[in-house]
């Protein structure tokens, strides 16, 4: 099961659209999804159609039952919404001891879905560290404007400070450029220097501002209900395609034989490197997959020393 947090510490970059689209478009793939909003403000239900009795809040504080505080959507998609009260929640678990680990903790049974999203308000407060600290994987939507990129460094620099301070190894495993526009020469100028600093294998295609994701919350819908020919359809469809594209590496239930074939193809070749913080400093190489053994490591290490090797020449 992949944990995916969309996480950036600024507002209004696509973090709630991200996570709407990504979770039913791998839904439409036959991938069992459930979204958990973190946001007070309570924005998944603007986009979707929630009947769920309780909530997040009731899971986390109330002692609910999950079954009781998730909605269906559709085939393959639920969703746990939430509201204002998410506020008073930080606040008790505020006082837990062990308050960093606290959805972690309750989200320890056992889920029958093949991906988690949550949707993260744009902060580093206690409910995003929560959300940091049970993900596996971070995506971070990313503006293409001069704003925006300055967040995502910040962003960057949080979680290197996250990950040295809980001692925790943080996945990004996607930056994903937002509200790109070809025709203005700022979103074209950043989105080459994200692509200059964090390399193109990191930084994926970018979504284009499209009025149609406006739209769509609207009308309860994801993009591709609303208008599947439009641009946002087509840019966040092809964002879904490159996070099926890996899940190879992050399943382990997955047979030996697949997996060490999707990692030879990602990482010895060079198709995907992963952005991997180490010594509190954030640098990109070949990631290493837990718990695979010793002939697929060899993968990791003997592709590593080969573009280090090209990279020299």
């Amino acid at each position: 099961m992949r944990k995916i947090a969309i996480f950036n510490q600024k507002g209004g970059v696509g973090k709630t659209t991200t996570a709407v689209n990504l979770a039913a478009g791998l839904s439409r793939n036959n991938k069992k999804v459930l979204l958990i909003d973190l946001d007070p403000q309570g924005d998944i239900s603007v986009c979707h159609n929630t009947d769920a009795h309780y909530n997040l809040y009731h899971f986390l504080i109330e002692g609910a039952e999950i079954n009781e505080c998730v909605s269906k959507l559709g085939k393959n998609l639920d969703v746990i919404h939430c509201d204002h009260k998410m506020v008073d929640a930080e606040s008790q678990i505020s006082k837990a001891k062990d308050n960093v680990s606290y959805l972690s903790n309750k989200f320890s049974l056992k889920l029958d879905y093949d991906y988690i999203i949550l949707d993260c308000p744009p902060s580093l407060r206690l409910l995003n560290k929560n959300a940091l600290f049970y993900a596996n994987e971070i995506i971070i939507p990313s503006s293409t404007d001069v704003l925006g990129y300055d967040a995502l460094e910040k962003t960057v620099k949080r979680l290197v400070e996250f990950n040295r301070v809980y001692e925790h190894k943080i996945l990004v495993s996607s930056i994903l450029p937002t509200i790109f526009d070809a025709r203005n020469s700022i979103c074209n100028e950043i989105l080459s220097r994200m692509r200059k600093e964090f390399t193109p294998l990191l930084v994926v295609d970018p979504i284009r501002a499209n009025s149609k994701l406006k739209e769509a919350p609207k009308s309860k819908m994801s993009i591709f209900t609303y208008d599947k020919k439009s641009s946002g359809a087509e840019d966040y469809w092809k964002f879904v395609k490159s996070i099926l594209e890996n899940e190879h590496m992050y399943d382990l239930s997955i047979p030996q034989s697949q997996r060490e074939r999707s990692i030879r193809d990602y990482y010895v070749n060079g198709k995907k490197r992963e952005m991997m913080i180490v010594n509190n400093k954030v640098t990109f190489g070949f990631k290493f997959v837990a718990n695979i053994k010793d002939s697929v490591r060899n993968h990791f290490t003997e592709g590593a020393k080969r573009q280090k090797k090209a990279g020299h020449a």
